[in-house]
């Protein structure tokens, strides 16, 4: 992921291969990770409108390395449910399927005993 790339160069100070990155990223947390680039390279003007893009306040006390803790926090909290939202999607379609698989088996079942309860007539095979 692109942003996780970003992060890893805003820890580092390189403000400016974070740049490279944040700016073609146009989710909330793209914007909030651009807003940090801005307040490390000192533009507190521009950090500040992309704050307002990512539609977070723009922290008081200025703390870059605080609010990149922050963006790896939300962004392994979005990931986690992100991936239990995909993992539960699966049980719930298996859950839902199961009634209509009952449901055919059983008519299934209950066309056999109707052909079963027919009954044969012999005819005379002529030879």
């Amino acid at each position: 992921m692109a942003l996780n790339t970003a992060i890893r160069h805003l820890t580092r100070g390189d403000w400016q291969k974070a740049h490279a990155i944040v700016q073609n990223d146009d989710s909330d947390l793209g914007y909030w990770a651009h807003g940090i680039v801005h307040m490390l390279e000192g533009d507190i003007g521009n950090a500040r409108y992309w704050y307002r893009r990512a539609g977070r306040p723009f922290p008081r006390e200025r703390d870059a390395n605080a609010e990149i803790d922050a963006l790896v926090t939300t962004l392994k909290a979005r990931t986690a449910e992100a991936a239990r939202a995909t993992s539960s999607e699966p049980e719930e379609a298996i859950s839902s399927a199961r009634p209509a698989r009952r449901a055919a088996r059983a008519a299934a079942s209950q066309a056999q005993q109707q052909v079963a309860s027919v009954p044969r007539t012999t005819t005379k095979q002529h030879r």
